[in-house]
């Protein structure tokens, strides 16, 4: 397992209460950023709008966070779109310096071509990501699943997963990761009629 990957991001203060500097900071590309958490204090600053598109999208990543000489980890938390929901307009970070454990999301990658799939099955992924709680610190940035083993017909849960002890996982065991499908049986012409001697 990797731990997760680490970002580094300038952030510029910001004064709340400033209407319009929000405006023209916006105008110039900025984002309005709030770090808050636990036994730490709220900071309110801007983030360019270029360095929150580069971070990468579908995998789970520390940020730190350079702001006023400190330096902040954090764990993006939640990001707010505008209506038409493909304009980022306000980033909240996790300041996780003082946390044990968080909840996260950790994205599955399925490696290796199933048994199944070699015999005419069809390979299909039922979850995506997996819900745990962990220490960011240590997370792997994504849980890799060997389904080269499965069969025609087999099915893989959440509670077939080999993860390391720190990781609590959030969903159901029984849950299906992944399945590789039989193939549909052809019917034959004339199949199921009276045959005439």
């Amino acid at each position: 397992f990797f731990s997760m990957r680490r970002i580094k991001v300038e952030l510029f203060p910001r004064r709340v209460g400033k209407k319009g500097e929000l405006k023209r900071k916006r105008r110039e590309g900025f984002l309005p950023v709030e770090i808050y958490g636990k036994g730490v204090e709220n900071i309110h600053a801007f983030m360019r709008l270029k360095d929150f598109e580069k971070l990468p999208h579908g995998e789970s990543f520390l940020l730190i966070a350079k702001i006023n000489g400190q330096e902040r980890l954090c764990f993006l938390k939640e990001v707010q779109y505008g209506y038409l929901g493909d304009n980022p307009i306000h980033v909240d970070l996790l300041d996780i310096s003082h946390l044990e454990r968080i909840e996260m999301e950790l994205p599955l990658e399925f490696v290796g071509k199933p048994i199944g799939v070699e015999k005419g099955g069809t390979f299909e992924i039922l979850m995506h990501t997996l819900s745990v709680k962990a220490d960011p610190r240590s997370a792997p940035e994504k849980i890799t699943v060997d389904v080269s083993k499965l069969d025609l017909g087999d099915v893989l849960k959440v509670k077939d997963l080999t993860l390391p002890e720190e990781i609590e996982v959030l969903d159901e065991p029984e849950e299906n990761l992944c399945v590789v499908v039989e193939p549909e049986e052809e019917e034959t012409e004339g199949e199921g009629e009276a045959q005439t001697p």
